[in-house]
């Protein structure tokens, strides 16, 4: 195996590179807890609970001026002791990722055209319709959404 001047060079830089950074000690907690501690440091604090399951967590909205900045677990709430699953770590992005939908599209029965109407509109509409749903019909339809693949499937029945 040959090598040349430049491809020694490049594996000598790089050694020499991956050494330096070994040596040197980098503690970031305490630049991360500066730079979180800058980030709601105005902030109201607003003791809230996790939308995703069950389970009930707790958290910590952080907001500034009615715009929430961040989202984290409470530490004194007696089911979830500071900790979230990833779901309810993912809370934030429910406020603020500029892909989530804002809007949905709705045919209305005997229609040929689907109209925009807005997500509220359809959370009410499934939420007054899911509320009469059994724990056994909730059952048999996450039995039909897994036999039709649908790979990302919640339900809260109690089986």
């Amino acid at each position: 195996m040959t090598v040349s001047r430049r491809d020694f060079l490049k594996l000598s830089g790089t050694a020499a590179a991956a050494a330096g950074l070994t040596v040197i000690d980098y503690d970031l907690e305490p630049a991360k807890a500066y730079a979180q501690t800058l980030r709601i440091k105005n902030a109201k604090e607003t003791a809230s609970i996790c939308p995703y399951c069950a389970v009930g967590c707790g958290q910590i909205v952080h907001s500034i001026d009615g715009k929430v900045v961040n989202i984290e677990g409470d530490p004194d709430h007696p089911i979830s002791l500071g900790t979230l699953c990833p779901k309810g770590s993912a809370t934030y992005q429910l406020v603020v990722n500029e892909r989530r939908l804002s809007k949905v599209k709705y045919k209305a029965p005997n229609s040929d055209k689907w109209e925009e109407k807005p997500l509220d509109w359809a959370m009410d509409r499934i939420a007054n319709r899911s509320a009469m749903i059994t724990n056994e019909e909730a059952y048999l339809l996450c039995k039909l959404n897994r036999a039709l693949g649908v790979v990302y499937l919640e339900h809260q029945a109690r089986v």
